[in-house]
């Protein structure tokens, strides 16, 4: 799992698109991702993979769980998962699989970076886990690991590349124990999971890979300027980095396009290690991310927005012998779905009870190439804990997608007729059974999941 990932990125993301939408920091302008690839042709790679709240902790607790982020205590950032949550990885801990978890974790409230969590979730060997931060440097003593940068007045290590080298960049670092705990363990039936902090901002990377996009002549998407009429009013009350042209800054994308670019070299590492010890072929690799980064696009970094480049993260799945090669869903998926869905692609292993999220196995393993269903997702915008219920809702398939907001009439966008998202058809003929269609299992979805928005009479009023 990495951090922030827009899938704009990844060259088996891209060769689906059309020029225009693959290419929208300019023509040319990408990084090669060849081991993520391999995955996806290897694999299935899902087009629709949606973040239940695009938000790093939300959409995590989901993606554990099976649960929506109000279910786990989870409806923002840096609050804590609640004690009873049961994960995938309980579940096959208690059927004697080794489960290790390497990496950024941010479901443990405030702590920072927090190291070895005394709650594990099911992730038996949890000592390289962190809870958050997106730390560049780091090595190990005989205490364990720690951030090698300098301290601010609170004892808080910063950021700072400092002597960060292909053993100590946090993503090689994490990479390498990894590999490490596979070796430890592969004799017997594991899971390990690797969640890496990039591509995250600060946008920062070690050598080489920081000088490797800086020739590119990154050009602002073209979303970034949008008139009022294209502008709704959830992303002008939503929380968010607002940017202009003046401030996309164009050094940040090449170190952005450099963090990708290590990652990948080390999903490479990993690769290779299954293969040299022949446990290709009898091991599931999931690729994945949190959420996207708009890098720019309508006028916003980062994410918490319901459109594309915000809200959909990357999900591959490689299971030789199972999964057809080249397999592509069409199917509109939410990180509440992947618990139940990925141990169901497993023999004989038991699936969370009372979750939201389901069961979408069978789509993985049937023998068509591409699958495409029309079955509705929901997603939700930011919410407190202490409320207001969130500023947007959005029920999705893989071509439309409704938005609801507090202010407006809600947005209804054809991905198909309007991939930039700036075209609002609600209200447009022809579209009528689409938006009651959507409209109702929005409303069903509410109901079922016990979403606390059902309160909000500025929200509900556009279901009735």
């Amino acid at each position: 799992m990495t951090d922030e990932h827009n899938f704009r990125t990844l060259g088996c993301y891209r060769e689906l698109l059309s020029e225009d939408q693959a290419f929208v920091w300019g023509s040319g302008v990408v990084v090669e991702t060849p081991h993520i690839d391999s995955l996806a042709s290897e694999g299935a790679l899902c087009t629709s993979f949606y973040g239940t709240t695009p938000l790093c902790a939300p959409s995590r607790a989901s993606f554990f769980t099976g649960l929506y982020p109000h279910a786990t205590g989870v409806p923002i950032n840096h609050v804590s998962m609640n004690d009873d949550m049961v994960t995938f990885a309980e579940v096959l801990r208690r059927q004697g699989y080794k489960t290790g978890y390497i990496g950024k974790w941010h479901l443990d409230g405030l702590a920072k970076p927090g190291w070895e969590p005394e709650r594990k979730f099911g992730w038996e060997d949890n000592r390289y886990m962190y809870n958050r931060g997106h730390w560049k440097n780091i090595k190990e003593s005989a205490d364990g690991p720690y951030v090698d940068a300098p301290k601010d007045e609170n004892g808080m290590p910063n950021y700072d590349l400092g002597d960060a080298d292909e053993n100590s960049f946090a993503t090689d670092f994490l990479t390498d124990r990894t590999i490490e705990f596979m070796d430890a363990h592969k004799e017997e039936p594991f899971c390990v999971m690797l969640s890496i902090p990039d591509p995250h901002q600060p946008d920062t990377v070690r050598p080489p890979y920081d000088t490797m996009y800086s020739h590119f002549d990154f050009q602002t998407p073209k979303t970034l300027f949008k008139t009022k009429a294209q502008t709704p009013d959830w992303i002008v009350g939503n929380l968010g980095d607002a940017v202009d042209d003046h401030l996309f800054q164009k050094e940040n994308m090449a170190g952005y396009f450099g963090m990708v670019r290590l990652i990948d070299d080390n999903v490479g590492k990993i690769l290779k290690f299954l293969k040299d010890n022949q446990l290709d072929e009898n091991t599931i690799v999931v690729f994945t991310s949190d959420h996207g980064d708009l890098l720019g696009e309508h006028s916003r970094l980062n994410k918490r927005m319901p459109y594309e480049g915000s809200a959909i993260s990357p999900l591959i799945v490689r299971y030789p012998g199972n999964i057809k090669s080249g397999k592509l869903i069409h199917s509109s998926i939410s990180t509440a779905d992947f618990p139940n869905t990925f141990l169901s692609l497993m023999d004989s292993v038991n699936v969370l009870d009372g979750v939201h999220g389901r069961d979408l196995s069978s789509q993985f393993l049937n023998p068509d190439s591409i699958v495409r269903s029309n079955e509705v997702t929901y997603i939700r915008g930011v919410m407190s804990p202490l409320g207001p219920p969130p500023y947007w809702l959005a029920a999705i398939t893989d071509r439309y997608k409704l938005v609801i907001g507090k202010n407006e009439k809600p947005w209804l966008i054809d991905l198909e007729k309007d991939p930039d998202e700036v075209i609002n058809f609600y209200s447009k003929s022809g579209y009528e059974s689409t938006r009651a269609r959507l409209t109702k299992e929005l409303k069903r979805l509410l109901v079922q999941t016990e979403d606390p928005a059902m309160d909000d009479p500025d929200l509900v009023q556009w279901l009735r």
